[in-house]
């Protein structure tokens, strides 16, 4: 058995260290939670309960959860299927060469580069200019997938670059039509990926907070609300609320790979 040199043990206590650097705030969250109703925002723990998660739909006194949480839900599921379907047909249509492709496409990822107040920003006076009101299902619409698309584009042409055009040819030479093949040829060896690029979508816009400050107009998003309540809540419901919406997000993901998993296996 090879000896473990000093490095060996460097390099453990560094991803050691990495480790509770990355998780060690949502760790700690998660604990003060569960404080009784005595408890208050630093340890040590007062008891254990799950008042806080209780009081998260007192509207009264932590502001408006639900609707927030419900608004984000919503524009997170638009955005997904808005970046599912607009990526798919760009892969598709970047497949074969034409005029403009390359200004299109530098186009489209421009705004991975752009800082997204400043997006946030331009669109939120261009509305004010055209004399509309920002909402979250329009303005802010818009405003998220300036961030999500660029992402779904890349995604499905890395997934195209390395796709087999044979198969589609075999299905032709079977009598497939055009829209046969990509049904019953394309659609299911590429759906993991359209999984991915779903989920892409809708994490990015679920917690989207620069680019929501100045597009969703007089109604927040949970992000939104969640800043607005670091100002004025001083009790563990806050953390509450970090709990809930970490787990929710977890279990989105777990969905998503599951279903990724049982499609591979048929």
């Amino acid at each position: 058995m090879e000896k473990r040199g000093l490095a060996f043990y460097l390099l453990a206590a560094f991803f050691a260290l990495f480790v509770v650097f990355l998780y060690g705030p949502t760790i700690t969250i998660a604990l003060l939670s569960f404080q009784g109703p005595r408890g208050n925002l630093t340890f040590p723990m007062r008891g254990l309960s799950l008042h806080w998660f209780e009081n998260l739909f007192d509207e009264q006194m932590v502001g408006d959860f639900a609707g927030s949480f419900g608004r984000s839900i919503t524009l997170a599921l638009i955005v997904m299927l808005l970046t599912v379907a607009i990526s798919l047909l760009a892969g598709l249509a970047f497949r074969r060469k034409f005029r403009g492709a390359t200004v299109l496409f530098y186009l489209t990822v421009a705004s991975l580069i752009i800082p997204s107040i400043l997006i946030s920003l331009g669109i939120g006076l261009l509305f004010a200019v055209m004399g509309l009101q920002p909402t979250w299902w329009g303005s802010a619409l818009g405003a998220h997938l300036t961030w999500t698309l660029p992402f779904g584009v890349l995604i499905m042409f890395a997934v195209f670059n390395r796709f087999d055009r044979s198969l589609e040819e075999a299905a032709r030479d079977l009598g497939a039509s055009p829209f046969q093949t990509f049904r019953h040829v394309v659609l299911p060896l590429i759906t993991p990926s359209l999984i991915g690029v779903g989920l892409f979508g809708f994490s990015l816009s679920y917690d989207e907070f620069a680019r929501s400050s100045m597009t969703a107009g007089s109604d927040n998003t949970l992000p939104l609300e969640i800043y607005g309540m670091t100002t004025n809540v001083t009790t563990p419901v806050l953390y509450a609320l970090g709990t809930m919406t970490t787990m929710f997000s977890l279990a989105v993901i777990f969905v998503c790979v599951t279903l990724v998993v049982v499609l591979r296996r048929k």
